[in-house]
C-alpha cells in the first residue's frame, strides 16, 4: 500500500528517511525553510514546499492534515519541535513522528500528543553495542516491496490457537510476537498451542498482498 507522508526539516536525518520512503514506493512531501534545502530535495522527494512550519496557517493551505504519517526533524530546536508537533495534532494528523534530541525532550513531546519520538543517536548506539557485543547480529533485514511486517487485533480468532489457524499454509504468513489484552510487553515466538483472547494483538510478517485479506 503507498503511503503519503509528511517530513517537516529536511536536514541529513530528515532527507535521508524521506529518501528511503520513496526508495520504498512511497510519496514523500517535504517542509523546509532554507532554500538549499529544499532545491537539494527537489529531485529526490515527490513534493517540496519552502515554507514555514511554524506558522498553523501555512501547514493548513499545503494540507498536511490530509496526510497520515508526518515526520518532524527540525534539528537541536525543542522550542520549534513542541509548537509544530502541536499544531499538527490540532490539525488532527494521525500519527505524528518526531526527532528528539534527549530524554527530556521526549518526555515533553509525549506530553503534548506526539504519537513516536525517535533518539537517532541513541539508536545507534545500541544498534553498533548489539554488533560488538553480539557477533552475527543482523541490524535490519531488506525486505522486497512486497514484504511488511504488521500488526493486527484479535477478534473473530479468540479462542483459536495457532495451530487451529494453521496462519503459514491459510495465509502464508508467520506471526513472530503477540501482546496479550492489556500488556505492553510482547512475548517472542508465541507457543503454538495458547489460545487467542479478544483484544490480543500479534505481529506477523509475510506478503502484503495477503496481510489484506486478513481479519482476525
Amino acid at each position: 500500500m503507498k503511503l503519503q507522508i509528511g517530513i517537516i526539516g529536511l536536514g541529513k536525518f530528515g532527507l535521508k528517511f524521506g529518501q528511503t520512503l520513496v526508495s520504498l514506493g512511497h510519496e514523500v512531501l517535504g517542509i523546509e525553510t532554507d532554500p538549499d534545502k529544499v532545491k537539494n530535495a527537489q529531485h529526490i522527494l515527490t513534493q517540496v514546499f519552502l515554507t514555514d512550519a511554524m506558522s498553523r496557517e501555512a501547514l493548513e493551505q499545503i494540507r498536511i492534515q490530509d496526510l497520515e504519517h508526518v515526520l518532524v526533524s527540525v534539528g537541536d530546536s525543542i522550542a520549534a519541535s513542541v509548537m509544530i508537533t502541536m499544531y499538527l495534532k490540532e490539525l488532527g494528523v494521525p500519527k505524528v513522528w518526531v526527532k528528539a534530541i534527549n530524554k527530556d525532550h521526549e518526555k515533553l513531546l509525549h506530553k503534548i500528543g506526539a504519537d513516536e519520538v525517535v533518539i537517532p543517536e541513541f539508536m545507534a548506539a545500541k544498534q553498533i553495542a548489539s554488533r560488538i557485543a553480539m557477533p552475527g547480529f543482523i541490524e535490519y533485514l531488506s525486505f522486497d516491496r512486497s514484504m511488511a511486517v504488521k500488526e493486527f487485533t484479535v477478534k473473530r480468532w479468540a479462542g483459536k490457537s495457532l495451530i487451529e489457524l494453521n496462519l503459514p499454509n491459510s495465509f502464508g504468513i508467520q506471526i513472530i510476537a503477540v501482546r496479550r489484552n492489556g500488556s505492553k510487553k510482547y512475548e517472542y515466538i508465541p507457543k503454538a498451542d495458547e489460545l487467542f483472547q479478544e483484544g490480543d494483538n500479534f505481529v506477523a510478517i509475510g506478503k502484503i498482498a495477503q496481510m489484506t485479506k486478513i481479519v482476525p
